[in-house]
């Protein structure tokens, strides 16, 4: 189990659980929709899919070159530092997630609306691209944005969608905060892996326009997703009171944050204390806008 555990790096799934409890916690507050057994379902077709794109990932990460014991010092990544663990291993569980996720699909496609399973095949088909494939999504610039366009954003709308069987246009504002932050989750990992990710011939942002340009996106992508979270709640597209002072208690420790990602630097033996600094942030991120959320609907009035 624990082989298991670090072959879908379990730690990250964070990002996912995000997208479905914001898509759905936002369904409930502004149009009243909340279906448990479709929120069940989702939550069960998302850790799947989330988990076998994962899977697919270690294996092509490690067979293309890009993990090596050269340039990676990440003890969870079990195809390069325990030496018997076989790649087809992580390959496997990466298909026998997808299959298992296909009938769960089906079943809330039956329930919510069919073009529901066309949106699925497409965040499948983006999991296995984003390593897989001739042109991996992974070794262009466009890696992180398809990634933070997914799996941010699109599973967000996703989850609003199967409560609602719509989409609004405050919904389509409302992920853009997260695309923005999995995306700089992403960019945080490729800066700290320029070296690694040019030898294995990878074109992302960071080997693009240089390290140091990728620090600055990273910054950059914070500030404009905390920046929009105060937007909204003035707009009242988020609570008003309770998302103004959402944001005026997560500014001091979620810049502090940022500072010590700053001082430490991005490298390969940073790279482990960066990847959880930034995702300590999107948890802040997350468990804020979740609390605002939540008040609104026990207090509506607020």
């Amino acid at each position: 189990m624990e082989r298991f555990l670090r072959i879908v790096e379990i730690r990250t799934k964070v990002v996912s659980v995000s997208a479905l409890l914001l898509g759905t916690g936002f369904a409930a507050w502004e149009a009243g929709s909340f279906d448990l057994t479709l929120f069940v379902l989702m939550a069960l077709a998302t850790l799947l899919v989330d988990m076998g794109t994962t899977a697919f990932n270690t294996y092509f990460d490690y067979t293309g070159g890009v993990d090596t014991a050269a340039h990676n010092r990440e003890q969870d990544k079990v195809l390069v530092h325990q030496k018997d663990v076989h790649p087809l291993q992580a390959f496997l569980i990466g298909a026998a997630c997808f299959v298992l996720a296909m009938p769960v699909g089906l079943v809330i496609g039956y329930l919510a609306g069919w073009e529901i399973i066309f949106v699925g095949a497409a965040c499948m088909a983006v999991g296995y691209l984003y390593n897989g494939g001739p042109l991996p999504l992974s070794r262009t610039p466009l890696g992180e944005l398809f990634a933070g366009g997914f799996l941010g954003g699109g599973l967000l709308l996703l989850s609003y969608y199967v409560q609602t069987q719509r989409l609004s246009f405050h919904s389509l504002l409302i992920s853009i905060p997260s695309l923005l932050l999995v995306a700089s989750i992403l960019t945080v990992n490729n800066t700290c892996d320029v070296e690694g990710d040019r030898v294995a011939g990878r074109k992302t942002l960071s080997i693009v326009f240089g390290p140091s340009v990728g620090a600055g996106i990273i910054y950059a992508l914070g500030a404009v997703s905390f920046s929009l979270l105060a937007v909204y709640s003035v707009a009242g597209i988020l609570p008003t009171v309770p998302g103004l002072v959402m944001v005026a208690v997560m500014t001091p420790p979620v810049f502090l944050r940022y500072r010590r990602m700053h001082r430490r630097g991005f490298s390969h033996e940073t790279k482990g204390p960066s990847m959880g600094t930034i995702l300590s942030i999107f948890k802040l991120y997350t468990a804020g806008l979740i609390a605002v959320l939540a008040i609104a609907l026990i207090v509506p009035s607020v």
